[in-house]
């Protein structure tokens, strides 16, 4: 069960942010005994895969915060961050064996399956919200709301490979951010479309 948290919560975080749970995940197979990866996925500890992850997050850092290009970077991240949320899933899935379970070898893929589904769902949800902010902020919001994501998904990918247990707390607190950012646009649009634009007698 902590096995599949943690993997959900990995997931997760890519849907905000691809390469932040891939590192963690990497690093702390690299250095610690923490993640054990599995044979199909020792790369992912390897220097130059570090390095390009990193590259890449710096590159998704400074693209995200620029208004309209982090819609054009979510686009592309659409493909990105689901394939992400499968392989952080697999890789820690790995450690279902040390608690016994034959679970994941009779069924390999599922943990990928599952990893893209969440990946997705909170990418999709993002990706919804994103241009909201930037809609109803001029653009100025994209640079707070990005590093509020970047910081959820260090704050997840780390919650979840340590204390597991309250990944679904966090994933709850999310989807109410969201529900709340969706129902506060829809009441504005409410609004204005009863008063009539701006300047409207």
């Amino acid at each position: 069960m902590l096995v599949a948290l943690t993997g959900i919560g990995l997931s997760a975080a890519a849907g905000l942010n691809a390469y932040i749970p891939f590192l963690v995940v990497a690093l702390l197979a690299r250095f610690t005994d923490l993640v054990v990866l599995p044979d199909g996925l020792v790369w992912m500890e390897s220097g130059w895969a570090i390095g390009i992850g990193a590259v890449l997050l710096l590159a998704d850092v400074v693209l995200d915060k620029v208004p309209a290009v982090d819609t054009v970077n979510d686009a592309v991240q659409t493909f990105i961050r689901p394939a992400t949320g499968g392989i952080v899933f697999a890789a820690t899935s790995a450690a279902e064996e040390l608690e016994g379970s034959t679970w994941v070898q009779d069924n390999p893929w599922l943990p990928v399956v599952a990893g893209i589904v969440v990946a997705g769902l909170v990418h999709a949800g993002k990706a919804t919200a994103r241009p909201v902010v930037n809609a109803g902020t001029g653009g100025f919001g994209a640079p707070v709301v990005s590093t509020i994501e970047d910081g959820a998904s260090v704050g997840l990918s780390l919650v979840a490979v340590f204390l597991p247990v309250l990944v679904l707390v966090v994933l709850a607190l999310m989807v109410w951010a969201l529900l709340a950012l969706l129902r506060r646009r829809r009441a504005r649009r409410a609004t204005v479309t009863q008063d009539g634009p701006p300047g409207a007698p």
